[in-house]
C-alpha cells in the first residue's frame, strides 16, 4: 500500500507553475476544479467556521439590522454562513469560479451572495461599502510582493465606522528566513506583524493586534481594525 499524496505538496506545485506562469492566482481555479472532481484535496478545509473568529463573535452583539458583511477567499463557505447565522447580510467571494459553485452547492438555499470576484481587481463598487470584512488567511496565500496590494484592497473594503478581522498565520523569527521569502516554500506566506500592522494603512485603526496558538511552529495573527 503506497501512501496518500500530502495535498500541501500537491498545491504547492500547482502554486508554483502558476507563478512560472506569471499568473498568481491561477492555481486556486485548478485546485477548486479538481478538488470537485475528485481528483485533488484543499488542505485548509476545515469543515467549520474557524475558531479565532467563533470565538471572536461569541464577545460582539448581533449586528443592526442590514447590516453587511464580506468575507474575502470565502471558499468552503463555512466563516461566510456563521455571519450570515448571526444577522449579517453576507456576501462571499473567491477568484475561483469552481469553489463559489461548490460553496452554493455545500449550503443550498443559503443567504450568502456568494460571487467570483479577484481580490486584486475587485468590484468598485465593493469600496468602503462594507460593515464588517473578515480576511482568514487569503493574503498569505498570496506571494510576498502582492501583499501590499492585497492587503490594501483589503482594507479598502470596510465602511466608515466599519471593522476589519483579519486572521493569518504569523511568520515569526524562526520562519522568518526560511518562509514567505522563496516561491517554492509557498503557499502560505505567512505575514510578519508589520504586514498585519500595515492593514491599518488608510484610515483604519488596531483596536487589537493579538497571538494565538497554532499548528506548531507556528502562531495565529488575530487582529480588529476599526475605520
Amino acid at each position: 500500500m503506497t501512501d496518500a499524496p500530502d495535498p500541501d505538496v500537491a498545491v504547492r506545485r500547482m502554486a508554483a507553475e502558476s507563478l512560472a506562469g506569471d499568473d498568481p492566482t491561477g492555481w486556486f481555479e485548478r485546485l477548486y476544479a479538481a478538488a470537485d472532481a475528485g481528483a485533488a484535496v484543499v488542505p485548509w478545509h476545515r469543515g467549520s467556521s474557524h475558531p479565532l473568529l467563533v470565538e471572536w463573535l461569541a464577545d460582539r452583539d448581533i449586528p443592526a439590522p442590514g447590516a453587511t458583511a464580506l468575507v474575502v477567499g470565502s471558499e468552503p463557505g463555512f466563516d461566510a454562513e456563521l455571519l450570515a447565522r448571526r444577522g449579517w447580510d453576507t456576501t462571499a467571494f473567491d477568484v475561483s469560479p469552481s469553489a463559489v459553485t461548490a460553496a452554493q452547492r455545500r449550503f443550498p438555499g443559503t443567504a450568502v451572495h456568494y460571487v467570483a470576484a479577484d481580490l486584486l481587481d475587485p468590484p468598485a463598487a465593493w469600496r468602503q461599502a462594507f460593515d464588517l470584512v473578515v480576511e482568514i488567511m487569503t493574503v498569505q496565500s498570496l506571494p510576498v510582493p502582492l501583499h501590499p496590494p492585497a492587503t490594501e484592497a483589503v482594507a479598502g473594503f470596510v465602511a466608515p465606522g466599519g471593522t476589519l478581522l483579519i486572521i493569518a498565520t504569523a511568520r515569526t523569527e524562526t520562519t522568518e528566513t526560511t518562509r514567505a521569502t522563496q516561491p517554492a516554500d509557498g503557499p502560505p506566506w505567512p505575514l510578519t506583524r508589520a504586514e498585519v500592522e500595515a492593514f491599518g494603512a488608510g484610515g483604519l485603526a488596531a483596536v487589537a493586534v493579538e497571538e494565538h496558538a497554532g499548528v506548531p511552529p507556528y502562531l495565529r495573527w488575530r487582529a480588529e481594525f476599526r475605520r
